[in-house]
């Protein structure tokens, strides 16, 4: 640890170099270590908005591993906007059943049809007009505008707080420092590479500046981090102490007709899981009710619990879900669809339904 005057001298030495050599710095690193991906398939500038666009939609909070798969399948079904914006609802949910965070996917429809009827099936350019467009945020229209477009953008995620938090030290506690972060990242935008600049920073993250195991020596940064020089890298960015997450529980009922055929109910379009098809079940709550009071609708019918919960874990939340097999003796009439047991995985079920049914089947 170096003591503190040596700490101030480093960091005007710093501030000096990076004005000059940072970003030329990350861009020669980026064009011998950039990764090689799906929808980095062009130059950045001449990539088409869409695909761009598709690909940031996706891996907001998700990793590039499991995005690759859904992306590919997503450009199969629907290669323009204009196509996205044509679907069913119920094919998009389909086919992004297990993404997670499937607002995004409810969002992504919404801005797909805005710019089929509003736009005449073209993307703005710029960031400020992106940012109109539904389910577009801060970061995703400064990376489709500087990646499709080579606008003046600089995105800033995860990797981006990460990065240029210990490049610069900075003391201010995730997320109050991303307007910070986002001045630093302007400051340092080349003039005619700033597609290439922003997937650079994303790569540099990802690859490097990993959050539990830099690989500092592979840095292009290395002389000019001041978190390096302090020894004190894992110390940034400095975050806020966690929120215990509270824990909800509930029942999902198994319910099935004499043929075998299971019933799957359509979640309401507005809310967690939206849209989404899934097994009835009781609401989501801090106390779990009796198995007598979950059942009360079902008195006239063979129920059983199965043993054990199963547990998933939301943003906001975890969940606890016990199953409850419920065998009905005729083919009674009930709010939803049923579908053969064969059938289930071709339906949009998100992950923690997936679950519920897995251990449905086998208990």
């Amino acid at each position: 640890m170096v003591s503190s005057p040596e700490k101030q001298s480093f960091r005007i030495i710093v501030t000096t170099f990076s004005q000059t050599h940072l970003t030329d710095q990350l861009l020669a690193w980026f064009d011998q270590h950039h990764r090689d991906l799906p929808w980095r398939d062009a130059a950045c500038g001449k990539r088409n908005p869409y695909r761009v666009w598709l690909a940031e939609i996706m891996l907001q909070q998700t990793t590039v591993t499991a995005v690759i798969p859904y992306y590919l399948n997503f450009l199969s079904k629907w290669p323009t906007v204009k196509a996205m914006a044509e679907a069913e609802d119920k094919d998009i949910m389909r086919a992004w059943a297990g993404l997670g965070y499937y607002a995004r996917a409810r969002n992504m429809v919404k801005c797909a049809r805005f710019i089929a009827d509003q736009c005449q099936g073209a993307f703005p350019r710029a960031a400020q007009d992106l940012l109109k467009l539904p389910g577009i945020g801060p970061y995703t229209a400064a990376a489709v505008s500087a990646i499709a477009f080579n606008g003046a953008s600089a995105p800033v995620d995860g990797n981006v707080i990460r990065t240029l938090s210990r490049l610069y030290a900075l003391d201010a506690l995730m997320p109050k420092n991303k307007d910070q972060i986002q001045r630093k990242a302007t400051a340092l935008l080349p003039q005619d590479r700033s597609g290439d600049f922003a997937e650079a920073l994303m790569d540099l993250g990802s690859q490097v500046c990993r959050p539990k195991n830099p690989d500092c020596q592979a840095c292009p940064w290395i002389k000019s981090c001041q978190a390096y020089a302090g020894n004190v890298v894992l110390e940034f960015p400095k975050k806020a102490p966690k929120k215990l997450k509270p824990t909800r529980r509930g029942w999902a009922f198994w319910i099935t007709r004499p043929n075998g055929h299971v019933l799957l109910e359509q979640r309401p379009p507005k809310g967690l899981l939206g849209r989404m098809m899934g097994l009835p079940s009781t609401p989501w709550e801090e106390d779990l009710a009796s198995f007598d009071r979950a059942i009360k609708p079902f008195s006239a019918s063979s129920c059983q619990a199965c043993s054990g919960f199963i547990k998933h874990t939301f943003t906001h939340f975890h969940l606890e879900l016990g199953i409850i097999q419920v065998s009905l003796e005729g083919d009674v009439e009930m709010a939803g669809v049923w579908v053969a047991p064969d059938d289930l995985e071709t339906e949009a079920l998100p992950s923690v339904m997936k679950k519920a049914i897995a251990h449905a089947q086998k208990s």
